[in-house]
């Protein structure tokens, strides 16, 4: 009987594990639907924004409040689940703060830990009432109705239950605070259960321990369904992010290949395909999930729906039907979609729907600048624009259904040189105006 405790601990423990696992294993799946990328050049770069940005938060602190609220919840997360590894071998083993042993030491851990734990509480607190009072515009545009709306609730009510907790399960535990080792702060907490007889003290502090471990379990597999897998995407994201210039946009290889053999003077434009040539020409744009990189995917999964794009987007700002977060929510929602299709059907099966039209419409396309503040204000290096793009490269090259003034403009490029409706003769003729 007395390993009863520690075989259903292993057994949850497993069971979390495994789930886990299992979704990740998905992720990884739905990602790989896209396009290959080469992202072997810039290792240094790419390391440098790893620290830089992923760990260093310097992204995050160009909202100085926000940023030093992000932080506390950064660091208290990761530095108080090394607690976690005690109350795992406690669990398996059926000991009791086996850390303990490390005398001083353990206490400064602790101590730090019960700190961070209420420097959390308060953060997510604040938290809260920036979206749910002071009503942040950002967190009220329309994509934020529904789901996303009360994911960003759940994840700040499951934070601060957590480190309530830990601060709890501190409090009544009467064995750790007759060490008196490192409560710094639940020893105040546990003077509210003086007179309260230690038997029931104890059931408390074993309630407080198996429900902060399920907790963290349970929280492990919430981030499949939230907007926080970023959590865990953030670091290969900025990792493969963009190292060049934002300004610079990709060429098409297969376009490149054709301008090249078009001013070739040694080239038949009228030869035959050679023999046994039987490869279908490229796909030019993005009109769904699996004509976007890799890369591309993976962003859409880390996007945590802050709105910093879309509150620095000036279309938006103009009142644009467009929002950079909406174009990452909406990739995602049908990566998800196809993810499901193949669950089902084992493989992709065509369900008449795709990303173009039935998820971002062509408004929200067209009503790009193109000026880059979405990646540049992104805290983990997304790149909505190169979503963007990619979709209007595939409305002009497959479809041509550019609007009216852009393929204006292109057919005077084509006839005239030049953006405008004059001969090449006629250009200068405004010099002579005056």
């Amino acid at each position: 009987m007395q390993y009863i405790p520690n075989i259903l601990f292993c057994i949850a423990l497993a069971a979390g594990i495994g789930y886990f696992t299992l979704n990740i294993r998905k992720i990884i799946r739905n990602i790989k639907l896209g396009q290959k990328v080469d992202a072997s050049d810039n290792i240094s770069q790419r390391w440098s924004n790893v620290f830089r940005i992923a760990l260093g938060q310097s992204k995050m602190v160009v909202r100085p409040i926000p940023g030093l609220l992000h932080i506390i919840v950064y660091l208290g997360f990761i530095i108080i689940n090394i607690e976690v590894l005690e109350i795992i071998i406690d669990g398996i083993f059926g000991t009791h703060r086996i850390f303990s042993s490390l005398g001083g030491f353990y206490g400064f851990l602790i101590a730090s830990f019960e700190i961070l734990a209420l420097l959390v509480f308060v953060s997510v607190v604040l938290f809260w009432l920036r979206r749910n009072v002071l009503k942040l515009q950002r967190f009220w545009k329309p994509e934020m109705k529904g789901w996303p709306k009360n994911d960003g609730n759940f994840i700040l009510y499951f934070e601060m239950v957590l480190m309530a907790l830990f601060l709890l399960m501190n409090a009544t535990d009467l064995h750790f605070q007759e060490m008196n080792n490192g409560n710094i702060i639940s020893k105040h907490i546990a003077g509210f259960f003086n007179g309260t007889p230690e038997s029931t003290q104890h059931i408390i502090e074993r309630t407080a321990w198996w429900l902060h471990i399920l907790g963290i379990l349970v929280f492990l597999n919430y981030l499949y369904f939230s907007k926080h897998l970023h959590i865990i995407l953030a670091f290969p994201n900025v990792y493969l992010g963009k190292v060049v210039p934002k300004g610079k946009f990709k060429n098409l290889d297969s376009v490149t290949a054709e301008v090249k053999m078009m001013m070739d003077p040694n080239v038949d434009p009228f030869a035959a395909p050679a023999e046994g040539a039987t490869e279908a020409p490229a796909k030019f744009g993005a009109s769904d999930v699996m004509d976007l990189n890799q890369i591309q995917l993976l962003n859409a999964y880390t996007c945590t729906e802050c709105g910093r794009c879309t509150s620095e987007c000036p279309a938006n700002i103009t009142g644009k039907k467009l929002s950079p977060r909406k174009i990452m929510m909406d990739t995602r929602d049908r990566l998800e979609e196809v993810g499901k299709n193949i669950n089902k059907n084992g493989e992709f099966k065509p369900d008449g729907k795709q990303l173009l039209d039935d998820y971002i419409t062509r408004e929200e396309l067209w009503a790009c600048t193109t000026c880059n503040a979405c990646v540049e204000a992104c805290p983990v290096s997304i790149d909505p624009l190169s979503i963007i793009m990619d979709m209007r490269q595939y409305l002009v090259m497959e479809q041509s259904a550019a609007p009216m003034e852009l393929n204006g403009a292109m057919t005077n490029i084509e006839n005239n040189g030049a953006p405008w409706p004059y001969n090449q003769m006629d250009r200068l003729n405004w010099k002579d105006e005056n």
